[in-house]
């Protein structure tokens, strides 16, 4: 019996090799990816998880108030929205995507583009500042386009307010979006998108202002909305600054000014507490701090008369007569002359094969015939002063002239300040190869020629001559302001050039008389107030062409004025730029010092001097500061 079974339909024992080699292999890449999720890139995939789940978002710090020296607010802030980028998934950032997201925002798609660009290298969780101050439209672009836009994000934060608009903009400055120069310098202390002074105090003291940003983490869902926190790091917000400037003061001196372009300079020579300081014509500081307009950007570059120049520190001039001050100065103090010594001036003066002319020359003013000292200053004799140039020298000039303050930074506490310049033998060679013709020596001695100053420049110069040659270094922060903030008061505090009684008597008494005895100042006269001055009118082109076109080369008018003429509580400098005689700057310093006396009196439009004071019963008074002590006097309780 055959017991063989018929051979069974099985699959060949290669097949079953072969079925069982990629079971096997499937398995080994199951394996190996799960060991990869599992292990391998562990890291990887739970940071992108944790993407999908948590945002970062900045708790940006507000900015310190800045006060005037009685506390009322310069600068503030005020509540507002931010449109930010979250960059989570960056390769979603294309740049049609954004183009889109720049124009439901009302910017520009090159600009956006650049941000972006720019904080590549930064950490994903880091957003970038799409637009600050952004408006209700705004917000409901982000709110009904979250679907399309899931990264942007909208969040409250300080906004800079500048209530005073364009009063006092250049000396408080602005602030803007950090640049890349000032990131490179920082050295990672600033980051794309951030917020940083630019000018002025806000630049100046942007450290202590600024404050240092916190942060959120929340949760969010898939189309981005938060639905939980996971904690905070609390941002702590910029310190605020006190300001030796004084409102009223610094009120009354913008509308003296008016809309003339030039600037006004109110200093105490005490201490070097800067109590007012405009610039004209300004800017609004509030375009700079949300998103200045292309048209209100070129509005300004394009200005011929420059609003973001501080004209208080930065415009270089010819100071015209009001150098006649140092020169007179010098002369005493170096015993080149006598109060006594006289000049006649017929209106011409021949020096070196030239004839020089007075200015009574050209206005057709009786010539002044003998004048002394006193009268030389009063009367402004540019023959005296040709005749005193000469003798003194330009070396003797240049000397005094720094020592006195000119040709060098005042040190004060702004960015910016130029340094003006005093013409020497060693300048001329240094710039333009050839040596010190004296013939230039006489132009210089009455303010012409290569002389530039600045309004502070001069403010500094004649107060520390009234007051024996005592210099204070200007300033607007209060030392003890500083000391609160941690920071040392700069070392070049006070400049010490000691003068003769001899020389700072006939200096100011010529002052005075330039203000009270009809001298060229008059126009700042204001009764019962000791008013001292000089007037300057600087040239800007030679008189002969000046002569040929009135309208287009018209002179600059300057005026210092002090009170009291002889140790000063208070020193003004105008400039009026283009403003043809010193008469029109005269009147403008006279309103300053009225309004300095009416505000230290406690009652407005009442100025009251020493002399008055002496004469009828004193009104309440509140214990004076110490004028060297850099803290100011409290006002009478009323």
């Amino acid at each position: 019996m055959d017991l063989r079974f018929p051979e069974d339909n099985r699959l060949p024992k290669w097949k079953i090799s072969l079925l069982q080699g990629i079971v096997a292999a499937t398995i080994a890449a199951l394996l190996v990816g799960y060991w990869q999720l599992q292990i391998g890139q562990h890291k990887f995939y739970a940071e992108l998880a944790e993407e999908n789940r948590i945002r970062a978002l900045p708790i940006i710090a507000p900015r310190g108030r800045v006060v005037d020296r009685d506390g009322r607010v310069l600068i503030d802030n005020v509540p507002a929205f931010t449109v930010l980028l979250e960059r989570d998934h960056p390769q979603s950032l294309t740049p049609a995507h954004l183009t889109r997201i720049a124009e439901g925002l009302g910017l520009n798609p090159n600009k956006v583009l650049r941000d972006v660009r720019r904080a590549r290298s930064l950490p994903r969780f880091q957003p970038v500042v799409l637009k600050r101050g952004a408006s209700i439209d705004d917000a409901a672009f982000v709110a009904s386009h979250q679907l399309e836009f899931p990264e942007l994000e909208i969040i409250q934060t300080p906004q800079r307010k500048y209530p005073l608009g364009e009063m006092a903009a250049a000396v408080l400055g602005h602030v803007g979006d950090v640049s890349e120069e000032e990131i490179a310098r920082s050295k990672s202390r600033f980051l794309p998108g951030d917020i940083v002074g630019k000018s002025g105090i806000e630049g100046e003291y942007d450290r202590v202002l600024r404050g240092r940003d916190g942060l959120e983490r929340v949760v969010v869902n898939s189309l981005g909305e938060q639905v939980g926190e996971l904690g905070a790091i609390p941002a702590r917000p910029g310190r605020e600054l006190r300001l030796t400037l004084d409102l009223n003061l610094q009120t009354v001196a913008e509308n003296a000014l008016g809309s003339n372009p030039g600037a006004v300079v109110a200093l105490d020579p005490r201490n070097g507490q800067v109590l007012a300081m405009v610039s004209h014509p300004s800017f609004n500081p509030n375009w700079f701090a949300t998103w200045i307009t292309s048209k209100e950007w070129k509005q300004l570059l394009t200005n011929p008369e420059n609003p973001l120049m501080d004209k208080a520190i930065q415009a270089q001039l010819a100071p015209g007569s009001v150098f006649k001050i140092v020169v007179a100065t010098a002369a005493l103090e170096s015993g080149t002359i006598t109060p006594e010594f006289t000049v006649d001036d017929t209106g011409e003066t021949a020096i070196y094969g030239h004839v020089f002319h007075s200015w009574t020359y050209w206005e057709n003013v009786p010539a002044l015939g003998d004048v002394n000292l006193h009268r030389a200053i009063v009367f402004s004799s540019d023959a005296y002063f040709y005749t005193v140039g000469k003798m003194l020298g330009i070396d003797k000039i240049d000397y005094y002239a720094r020592h006195l303050g000119l040709g060098r930074l005042t040190g004060i506490d702004l960015p910016g300040e130029e340094p003006g310049l005093i013409p020497s033998p060693a300048w001329v060679e240094r710039s333009f190869k050839h040596p010190w013709w004296p013939g230039e020596t006489i132009s210089v001695a009455i303010g012409q020629g290569a002389v530039m100053v600045t309004p502070l420049q001069l403010a500094y110069a004649l107060g520390g001559i009234a007051s024996g040659g005592v210099f204070h270094r200007p300033h607007l922060v209060f030392h003890s302001e500083l000391e609160k903030l941690d920071l040392d008061p700069p070392a070049h505090g006070t400049f010490d050039f000691p003068l003769h009684k001899q020389t700072v008597k006939a200096v100011t008494s010529g002052m005075w008389g330039v203000v009270n005895q009809g001298g060229t100042g008059a126009g700042a006269r204001c009764p019962g107030i000791d008013i001292g001055g000089k007037t300057g009118t600087a040239q800007v082109v030679s008189e002969g062409l000046a002569q040929k076109d009135r309208g287009q080369f018209r002179d600059n008018a300057w005026f210092v004025g002090l009170s009291p003429a002889r140790d000063p509580r208070i020193v003004v400098a105008v400039l009026v730029v283009a403003g043809r005689e010193s008469s029109v700057a005269a009147p403008i310093a006279g309103q300053v010092i009225k309004a300095y006396y009416a505000e230290q009196q406690g009652t407005p439009g009442n100025p009251v001097n020493q002399q008055l004071q002496a004469q009828t019963a004193p009104a309440p008074q509140a214990k004076q500061a110490d004028p060297k002590s850099d803290d100011p006097p409290q006002k009478p309780e009323k």
